[in-house]
């Protein structure tokens, strides 16, 4: 898989791409990840890629034109082009596993007061990670693309991923390792039985238990 991340602050993704499972899967070759300053398309003279709205308001608006140019250097047949937005659909796992079916992902990054409209019109979809906001797409960015490059063939371990929180739309069962007493807090003594049916049953009834009282308190 190939991700292009459109930005006016790459460097923000110095850390993301050079350390930990992404970057053992770009090492791997699992997926190449371009992170691109839409500045560098501009038409203005100055650099700017942002103006003050038609018909007054707080905020400078992303332009179109740096976007447009941007995205008709580097898209091709293969490409799904998203736009991070507070407005977008809301991210979840679901989602994360029906990204990874494409060959080329485009997300692009917004800033300031927002985008100018038309750039909708340049996209496949519009994603949001929830309900509140950010000063950029930048964080956004990061997290759709942790989410899905974990999950390309041969990133993590296939068992691991089975076993994971909203794979069945639960959450993740608790997990202990040593020692088997902290400080009075202790392992459940099924997890110590070496009975694996005992211990499958009281993972699933788990699941349930921890996913039940999420819902109850939101």
């Amino acid at each position: 898989m190939k991700i292009d991340i459109l930005t006016l602050f790459p460097e923000m993704f110095n850390g993301f791409v050079a350390e930990s499972i992404i970057k053992r899967a770009i090492d791997k070759e699992k997926v190449k990840i371009n992170v691109i300053n839409f500045r560098d398309y501009t038409d203005d003279p100055h650099g700017k890629v942002d103006d003050t709205p038609f018909g007054g308001g707080p905020g400078m608006v992303l332009k179109v034109q740096p976007i447009y140019d941007a995205l008709e250097d580097i898209k091709t047949d293969d490409s799904h082009i998203i736009l991070l937005t507070p407005s977008g659909k809301t991210f979840n796992q679901a989602k994360a596993q029906n990204l990874t079916k494409y060959k080329h992902l485009i997300l692009i990054c917004g800033h300031y007061e927002g985008f100018d409209d038309r750039i909708k019109l340049l996209v496949d979809e519009e994603i949001s990670i929830g309900d509140f906001v950010l000063t950029g797409g930048e964080l956004p960015a990061m997290m759709i693309s942790d989410a899905v490059i974990r999950l390309l063939d041969g990133v993590i371990n296939r068992e691991s991923l089975e076993s994971e929180s909203f794979t069945n739309d639960l959450l993740d069962y608790p997990v202990y390792t040593k020692p088997r007493e902290f400080k009075g807090m202790t392992v459940p003594d099924v997890l110590l039985s070496g009975d694996h049916k005992r211990i499958e049953e009281y993972r699933k009834q788990e699941q349930l238990r921890l996913t039940k009282e999420k819902i109850e308190k939101e």
